[in-house]
């Protein structure tokens, strides 16, 4: 049966788009040099620990179990998962074949396996959570195994939809055995917090406020950020879920139609068709189109030529926006938000 690995693309997901560009997983420890001729752990650990001299022997051990993960655990046919950092969403792809260092590259690109891509657009929101918690590692390579994960990730990409763990009597595969120190979500102890606490945060919102409830939220953050929202009864919309506007009556530019979009998927070009033909409608230059799941290819292209008109909104971006005005936000909507912030440590990790 095939493994599935989480495999990250930079802290800041830098190296995401070249990576579903070129067809690859991987990159990063640009420090280290080529490891094709490193085919054993042992081999891996003595170029890393020269390529990290002084560095404490955890770093050291938990760099070259990444690497050697990389090099020579993961197998073609294996499927990879990265969560990508800068939208609500997650790709997913299956491994083509053997390591490569490629020399004429970025010095971080070049450490890699190649990868077919089977989906890049899969909503955080159609994983559950405990699958999301598991992709939270900090690990930039860690094998993904609690939870049937390797079962439910190959039903995601062909489907979409996350099936959530199987019985063993529907024929789950049982735990394999591995080192103790091996990068899995066994033992990955450090978990991405911020990024685990906004995944719930996008379950709770879409559990609570989808449908007619999410144009009210909306509403309400634009209100907080300065504009006089109308939202028209719930039903037909006609392409508009939210007019804004400015000034003492709300009449003033920007004035703004809104349209919002609550499903987990991606909305097409119709939809942008549409809020484009309300605003000539309503008589506005500038319109938002909130889409809880992002927006199709042909909708990016559609909008490519519309910068100045019309702005979106995905999840993360409605959050971002929520989060900065939740202390001016009604009781009414903190009580059914109930939101603190925290601070916690920074935790670095490979």
């Amino acid at each position: 049966m095939a493994q599935a690995w989480l495999i990250r693309a930079g802290k800041v997901g830098e190296r995401e788009q070249w990576a579903l560009k070129n067809g690859v997983s991987g990159g990063g420890f640009h420090e280290v040099g080529d490891l094709t001729s490193a085919d054993t752990r042992e081999a891996v650990h003595a170029a890393v620990a020269n390529a990290f001299r002084g560095a404490k022997p955890q770093t050291i051990q938990t760099f070259a179990a990444q690497l050697w993960a990389l090099r020579g655990r993961i197998s073609e046919g294996d499927w990879v998962v990265m969560p990508l950092k800068g939208s609500p969403t997650i790709a997913i792809g299956k491994i083509t074949g053997p390591y490569e260092y490629r020399a004429d590259e970025d010095p971080s690109l070049r450490h890699v396996r190649p990868v077919d891509w089977v989906t890049t657009d899969i909503p955080r929101t159609a994983v559950k959570q405990d699958l999301l918690y598991t992709l939270g590692a900090f690990l930039t390579v860690c094998e993904v195994r609690r939870n049937d994960a390797a079962y439910r990730i190959g039903v995601l990409a062909s489907t979409g939809t996350d099936p959530g763990a199987r019985t063993p009597l529907l024929g789950s595969e049982p735990a394999r055995h591995v080192a103790e120190d091996e990068p899995t979500d066994d033992v990955a102890a450090q978990i991405d917090v911020e990024q685990y606490a906004f995944d719930r945060l996008l379950t709770y919102v879409i559990e609570n406020f989808a449908g007619y409830k999410m144009q009210t939220l909306v509403a309400a953050v634009l209100e907080a950020e300065g504009f006089t929202c109308k939202v028209p009864p719930e039903g037909p919309d006609q392409g508009v879920d939210v007019l804004a506007g400015t000034g003492p009556l709300g009449l003033d530019e920007p004035r703004l139609v809104v349209q919002v979009k609550s499903e987990a998927g991606a909305v097409g070009a119709p939809v942008v068709g549409q809020l484009l033909g309300a605003m000539n409608t309503h008589q506005t230059s500038q319109g938002l189109l909130v889409a809880w799941g992002g927006v199709s290819r042909s909708a990016e292209q559609l909008l490519s030529n519309q910068y100045f008109r019309v702005r979106v909104w995905s999840a993360k971006e409605l959050l971002e926006a929520l989060f900065r005005n939740y202390d001016r936000l009604s009781e009414e909507i903190r009580s059914e938000l109930p939101l603190k912030r925290i601070w916690t440590l920074v935790e670095e990790a490979g």
